[in-house]
This record gives structure tokens, sequence and C-alpha cells, in this order.
């Protein structure tokens, strides 16, 4: 399987599935020239943000640890600054003005 992110209307692929390790994510080049940091949770659930951490302009949130608020949310929280950034709308928890984008993912 195949990991695919959504980019510019297209499937980009990015890496093999079983290279996803749980709790653990992989930074990807993009074509546009971003970056992505992409995930899995314990649970199976493939995610994937923005690479770039916007507090500080590292790209380091594929470094970050991932977590779940009291009502589910997933997160993944930089390992800088430790802002934590929802990795289904790529939006801050900390600050409602700052977020990353989040991007479609698939495995196939």
């Amino acid at each position: 399987m195949t990991v695919e992110l959504l980019v510019d209307e297209a499937w980009f692929a990015v890496c093999d599935r079983d290279r996803l390790q749980p709790g653990r994510g992989v930074a990807a080049l993009l074509p546009d020239g971003r970056q992505a940091a992409v995930f899995a949770d314990r649970g199976g659930r493939l995610y994937a943000v923005e690479n770039r951490d916007p507090f500080t302009g590292a790209y380091v949130l594929s470094r970050g640890l991932l977590g779940s608020t009291a009502d589910g949310r997933a997160y993944v929280a930089s390992p800088l600054l430790k802002q934590r950034f929802d990795l289904e709308s790529g939006a801050c928890l900390d600050d409602e003005a700052v977020s990353v984008t989040a991007f479609t993912v698939r495995a196939r």
C-alpha cells in the first residue's frame, strides 16, 4: 500500500504504508516545494499536515508528539514550543488565530 496526499487536486505518492509507525511522523517534500508531516495513529488512521511550525518557522512537526484531547480530537504537538495542531483541520488548539494546512490522505 502507498500513502498518498491530495495536493493541488491531484494525488501525490508519499511513502509505503509500512514506513509509518504509530505515533511517529514522516516528513515528505511535495511537488510545490512545501513539506508535509504524515502520521498514522495507533488505530491505523492516517493524517497529514504542513510540516512547518508557524510559531518558529522550523520544519519540525513530523517530529512532534501525537495525542488526543479529552473529546478525542487527534493532534500533533510541536517539539519546539509545544503548541498543538489538530490533525483533521490544522487549527492550532492553543491559539485560534494560527493554523497549518491539513491534507486529505489515503492509502491504496
